[in-house]
């Protein structure tokens, strides 16, 4: 028995949903088809206009439900999307499309902006405080970076095995990082206080006469913060490090203790290289979270003793909000960002070679 070519048109114009009065036409084209080749002895002139009456009125407006049923659905996802869009464009948008416009004026805020072209730029190469916010940013986030990285890794590997109270580690490490950041600030220059610290106080009882002034010191002030930004986000990252681990097939584990390796070995040559996307992660997401540091050193230190502790991001702040000069603050946040990015597409592109080889 011949196909009918009332459910294979049906199907056809299910598919599509551009209908129009084309698929009428086509569909007389179709049914002469059949006809010929199928030997289908419907009446034709009573199929087509069936065809073109009931048939096409109910898939046409079969169409209109569902494209009245799309436009809804898309007006709901605009309408969660838009107020946060909003936010964003007003907050953090439009400041920074003005920044990158600031950066080649003269503004104080209480008059007109005054087009200066490269003059910020010129005066960034000169400014002796920024050469130095530079370097202890650069200080800062070499050593910030490895050590939080380290201790993520270690820590992860120590609480993914079945130890005594492990949720209660985990979630212990992992407390800080929701913490605000004043408030861990704070904390930490408590217990570095150089007189009443309990650090300085534990170091006078075992005989220390003279122990480090910490945050007084031009010496350990920077050292003393990289500590507390190190506790701050070591919880953070050793969650993910978990993560990945936990995703380790443990069948590598078992050959490659099969083969003979040590847990060294397995650590060198099966842990580290399927760590590999993870670290890859972890490591440009503190590289940029050390290099725009700003709250632990505004609390802990505000940029003392002397400029010893003066960052990108803190000579950004004196220079728009202290000395209400914007348009050079413009200019350092767009060093700052340039830096960044730069930073950024380096360690893409070593990643993406690291990985291959």
């Amino acid at each position: 028995m011949p196909p009918n070519p009332h459910k294979l048109f049906e199907k056809s114009l299910t598919k599509n949903f551009k209908l129009n009065r084309a698929y009428a036409r086509f569909g007389k084209v179709l049914i002469k088809l059949f006809q010929k080749f199928a030997g289908f002895g419907a009446e034709p002139q009573g199929f087509i206009t069936f065809f073109e009456t009931d048939l096409f009125l109910y898939m046409q407006e079969r169409m209109i439900n569902m494209k009245s049923s799309t436009t809804r659905t898309t007006l709901i996802a605009i309408s969660f999307i838009l107020p946060n869009f909003i936010g964003f464009a007003v907050f953090t948008l439009f400041p920074v499309l003005t920044s990158f416009v600031l950066a080649f004026m003269d503004w104080n805020a209480f008059a007109s902006p005054e087009f200066i072209g490269f003059d910020n730029f010129r005066r960034m190469a000169s400014d002796e405080s920024l050469h130095i916010a530079i370097r202890n940013t650069a200080w800062y986030t070499v050593a910030a970076v490895p050590l939080t990285l380290v201790a993520a890794l270690g820590l992860a590997m120590l609480l993914n095995k079945a130890v005594f109270a492990m949720g209660f580690f985990r979630t212990a490490i992992f407390f800080p990082f929701i913490t605000s950041m004043v408030a861990v600030a704070f904390v930490w220059s408590m217990i570095l206080h150089p007189i009443f610290g309990p650090v300085n106080m534990f170091l006078r009882s075992i005989g220390v006469d003279s122990p480090p002034m910490w945050l007084a010191s031009t010496t350990w002030a920077l050292p003393s913060i990289v500590l507390a930004s190190v506790w701050r986000f070591l919880g953070y990252y050793m969650v993910i490090y978990l993560a990945g681990l936990q995703a380790i097939p443990g069948t590598l584990y078992e050959a490659a203790e099969i083969d003979g390796a040590n847990s060294i070995k397995r650590f060198w040559y099966v842990t580290l290289p399927m760590l590999k996307p993870t670290t890859f992660f972890v490591t440009i997401m503190l590289t940029i979270n050390t290099l725009r540091v700003f709250d632990l050193v505004q609390v802990m230190t505000g940029g003392g003793p002397g400029r010893a502790t003066t960052v990108l991001v803190h000579q950004l702040y004196n220079a728009g909000f202290v000395r209400f000069e914007f348009g050079y603050a413009s200019a350092i946040a767009l060093l700052l960002f340039g830096i960044t990015i730069t930073i950024t597409i380096v360690q893409f592109v070593l990643g993406r070679k690291y990985s291959v080889d």
